[in-house]
């Protein structure tokens, strides 16, 4: 553009011919002219060169891989690193740069852009507030491609976050995500800013009027934070946390994805370290001289002492069956047989179910998540062998008994009346303990003399105690200490003399 208006300054203005111009400027004559002939003053036009991109062979797939992430949910669309990976797998030799051009590109042609808004943006002083919120990932957990809630509790100050993956999204599980983020970082901030979600919110009223959920205002009250929640669509006003939703959903989850994993525990172990990881690494968007984990160092004296976790369980009646079971979420779960038919409480816990009956615990499982199952404990039942020791045999509890005493049952039922005296055996666990009757079995198995009664004569010198050593208390003292003399006994061993015969 400059050359053009100094073309035009040397032929209108200093009216220097066109041949001196063009030995100036380098440039033919019949360019020049076609430039002076235009009535305005415009920017000259020149078609694109195409030059051949090392993107060329793969930008079918790409844009295949494109168009198919369209008709996903927003959530579940493949970022561009993804889709780098996936093209060097495919043999793609090329940097990253050239990838992500052409996907912002394709999205922008194809109208995919999101709709962009003016926000304002946030600060928080240090210990202020943390944010909550709820998102939906999968993982491949057991060989089973499962839905998980993944928590994401964030700090306000610091960003310092914490992420932690749960079967549901319930209270036990609310809760539970609380104590491990307030541990994590070292306390408790003054305030907590959530949405309107259903563990939290009975009910909705008016501008900020709330219906708070009884359980999670007895959670806030243990901690000492206040809680706040956002208006009806107003997403931005917890943003924080909801980019970090965004974020780790690209980095965590995209590598978490990728693995199979044994079990929960495993995952939300690995969660835990790559994100305390994160904190070492990632710069603060306030401060990018600073980690994250320098920053929350700086904030840790400012947020509230964390008090003991709190005993988030929901707890609800349940009746017990004629198989001494309960139900709950499809599931079916052991006490002991006494209760049968009985109403008892049952305290749900992240991982746990506890069972209390009359105020005392009766009974302890892991929670299983699965549907249709059934959690057995055997010795809930051995009170009702004693009535009925044929059940026995075929008693679908007694499967998971140890190895020891099914290796005992088996010797005893082939005997007359074995079931009975093995009934007598496990009685002896519910008054001696179950350890001290693992290791007389064991010791029987070992003597090979296989009985009940030996089992519970071995057991009964096992548990009897030693008698004490008490000295014996005496006025009387020795003026001489006795001498160890075995000669003296020499005489007992000379011949004994011909007895006498008495009687003539």
């Amino acid at each position: 553009m400059g050359m053009l208006a100094k073309i035009r300054r040397m032929y209108f203005r200093d009216k220097v011919p066109l041949r001196e111009i063009a030995r100036q400027t380098g440039l033919s004559r019949n360019t020049l002219r076609h430039w002076l002939r235009q009535s305005e003053m415009r920017e000259p036009a020149y078609p694109r060169r195409t030059v051949p991109s090392i993107l060329d062979p793969y930008k079918e797939q790409l844009a295949t891989w494109l168009r198919t992430d369209s008709h996903r949910p927003k959530r579940d669309r493949r970022t561009a690193k993804v889709l780098f990976h996936l093209l060097q797998a495919q043999g793609y030799p090329g940097g990253y740069a050239r990838v992500a051009i052409f996907v912002r590109q394709w999205r922008e042609a194809g109208g995919a852009a999101p709709a962009r808004k003016a926000f304002i943006p946030l600060r928080f002083a240090p210990g202020e507030a943390f944010q909550f919120d709820w998102s939906c990932e999968y993982a491949v957990i057991g060989g089973i491609r499962r839905r998980l809630e993944a928590a994401h509790i964030k700090l306000a100050h610091s960003r310092a976050f914490l992420v932690v993956a749960y079967p549901l999204q319930t209270h036990e599980m609310l809760f539970d995500a609380h104590a491990r983020a307030f541990k994590a970082f070292g306390g408790v901030p003054r305030r907590g800013i959530y949405d309107n979600m259903k563990t939290a919110v009975d009910k909705i009223g008016r501008g900020k009027e709330r219906t708070v959920n009884a359980r999670f205002q007895a959670m806030t009250g243990h901690y000492l934070f206040e809680p706040e929640f956002c208006n009806r669509a107003a997403g931005w006003e917890k943003g924080v946390v909801e980019k970090n939703v965004q974020d780790r959903r690209r980095q965590l989850w995209a590598n978490a994805n990728a693995r199979h994993w044994p079990s929960l525990e495993a995952l939300n172990d690995w969660l835990a370290s790559e994100c305390r990881a994160a904190w070492m690494d990632m710069r603060h968007p306030d401060c990018p001289d600073l980690t994250l984990l320098s920053v929350l160092e700086d904030e840790q004296p400012h947020l509230m002492p964390n008090p003991h976790p709190f005993d988030g369980y929901i707890e609800q009646p349940v009746r017990v069956s004629a198989t001494a079971l309960i139900h709950y979420q499809r599931s079916r779960y052991s006490v002991p047989a006494e209760l049968a038919h009985q109403v008892i409480s049952l305290r749900v816990y992240p991982w746990e179910l506890v069972l209390v009956a009359e105020g005392e615990e009766v009974a302890r499982h892991r929670r299983c998540f699965e549907r249709y199952q059934t959690v057995y404990d055997w010795q809930h039942y051995v009170g009702v062998l004693q009535r009925k020791p044929g059940a026995l045999r075929n008693g679908a509890p007694f499967t998971e008994m140890p190895e020891r005493l099914r290796t005992l049952q088996r010797y005893l039922l082939r005997q007359e009346g074995g079931d009975r005296i093995m009934a007598q055996v496990l009685a002896a666990v519910v008054s001696e303990g179950l350890e001290p009757v693992l290791v007389a079995v064991e010791l029987a198995l070992e003597s090979g003399n296989i009985s009940g009664d030996h089992v519970l004569n071995v057991l009964a010198r096992l548990q009897s105690p030693l008698p004490p050593k008490t000295p014996v208390e005496t006025s009387l003292t020795l003026s001489e200490e006795p001498l160890a003399n075995v000669q003296r006994y020499d005489h007992l061993r000379s011949p004994v003399p011909a007895e006498v015969n008495h009687v003539e």
